[in-house]
């Protein structure tokens, strides 16, 4: 008679529902990528590079682009239940996919960020100002609490707070550009375009790759894809090409309206003050500003939990954890990260740590999947000759060796500014990650199963 435990009902990855489609996934991207970065990041890539950040800011999604090739190639042969979780699992290995369930927690971090840079933006429409802390926390729960009645749901209000979102970008560069003497704009006889010289504008292009990113968290809802072959890797690339555009004209605005001097290190409440009416500025805070870092919290929150699961089922933690609600949702796995977007905001760490502690973990992450990435042909031949993204073998390896270049040049330039403490902090993380994944392994608690589908 066998001995082996039976899983619990309702606590897999195969027990989500396939609801997503193409719509709802560039929701969900394009939501993740419009976030903290175009808001609080634009003034500071002005102050780096002058007029030139517009060309700063498509460079970088360039970049960005070269560190999803892995993403694209591989999703478009399977489905990973897991998201990148499962992707370690197969081409890393076992104790590698421990290693991420641990620091996954850690990286998540970020949700934290995102309410408190939304609460940034709500003090400024408050006439008699209020607790950051207080709305961080408020606008965090509530849309925890929203995420428990299930991902489908909570992809329709996605859609809306996107396309409000984009109209009120839009709004932005369409009164703004106008605006802009575009004969003169590209000219240096001012010394404002490319301010800092080819270094300066470089180093702008390595720092916007926070605003650029953010279209690979779709992996995370593979398992509630209804065709994620087909659908993840086009919407990775229609989602990050199309923003990168609007990127472009609205730095042409918060850089061409007002002396660069003036708009250096400031956010683009500035310039959106001076070129609206009072009602479409105060349209574009909200739709714009605040909808933005929703958009991508919600994002985030949706996609999180997926990765743990499997790792539950993985038996890197305990299979109970993953326990779905009646709505399909990982309730207990969502309390966890509740915690995890609450403890930062009372430990009054700010914006800028919690952004170097999860952008450096994600690089070295990345890179580690990307070489192991040169697996796949072997590993998955028939599906690599079926996928709509096929290439000769030296094409594919020629751009995983890019991918690479790119991860090791943001990651130098994001090491270079973080401080002794953080980097002793993020080395502690990994150091966690591979105790627990050695522990539970030598344990025979963790038994890895198969989390990916052909397609």
């Amino acid at each position: 008679m066998s001995t082996e435990k039976k899983a619990p009902v309702a606590s897999s990855t195969k027990d989500l529902a396939r609801t997503l489609g193409k719509k709802e996934l560039m929701g969900i991207a394009i939501g993740q990528i419009i976030g903290a970065g175009i808001m609080s990041m634009m003034g500071v890539a002005i102050a780096m590079t002058g007029r030139s950040a517009n060309l700063a800011f498509m460079l970088s999604a360039v970049f960005t682009m070269c560190t999803f090739f892995p993403s694209i190639f591989i999703t478009s042969c399977i489905r990973m239940r897991g998201g990148m979780y499962t992707q370690f699992a197969i081409f890393a290995g076992d104790k590698w996919a421990g290693y991420y369930s641990v620091v996954y927690f850690i990286t998540n971090m970020s949700l934290a960020m995102y309410a408190l840079s939304f609460a940034e933006y709500a003090l400024a429409l408050l006439p008699t100002g209020g607790s950051q802390k207080v709305i961080a926390l408020i606008v965090g729960t509530l849309f925890f609490v929203l995420n428990y009645f299930g991902v489908d749901l909570m992809a329709k209000i996605q859609n809306l707070l996107v396309i409000v979102l984009l109209l009120s970008l839009t709004m932005f560069a369409v009164f703004g550009l106008p605006q802009v003497d575009l004969a003169t704009y590209f000219s240096n006889a001012d010394g404002m375009f490319m301010t800092g010289g080819i270094s300066g504008f470089l180093t702008a292009v390595a720092y916007l790759g926070f605003a650029t990113g953010g279209a690979t968290v779709i992996l995370g809802v593979s398992a509630e894809c209804k065709n994620p072959t087909k659908d993840i890797p086009f919407v990775i690339i229609v989602s990050t090409v199309s923003v990168a555009i609007l990127y472009g004209l609205v730095a042409t605005t918060a850089s061409g309206v007002l002396p660069v001097p003036e708009v250096a290190n400031q956010p683009l409440t500035l310039v959106a003050a001076e070129i609206l009416p009072r009602p479409l500025y105060i349209f574009f805070i909200v739709g714009g500003a605040m909808f933005a870092l929703a958009t991508t919290l919600n994002s985030q929150i949706m996609s999180c939990t997926k990765p743990v699961m499997q790792a539950c089922e993985d038996g890197w933690f305990p299979q109970s954890l993953a326990s779905l609600s009646k709505y399909k949702t990982p309730w207990k796995i969502l309390v966890i990260y509740y915690f995890i977007l609450v403890v930062p905001i009372l430990a009054d760490l700010n914006i800028a740590q919690i952004s170097s502690i999860v952008q450096i973990l994600g690089y070295l992450n990345n890179l580690v999947l990307t070489i192991t990435a040169m697996k796949l042909p072997k590993m998955f031949p028939e599906a690599w000759e079926k996928s709509q993204f096929h290439v000769p073998t030296p094409v594919f390896n020629t751009l995983m060796i890019i991918t690479c270049a790119a991860l090791l040049v943001q990651a130098s330039f994001m090491l270079k500014s973080m401080t002794l403490q953080l980097i002793i902090f993020n080395v502690a993380v990994m150091a966690a990650g591979f105790i627990w994944a050695f522990y539970r392994t030598g344990s025979g608690k963790a038994k890895p199963t198969v989390s990916y589908e052909m397609a």
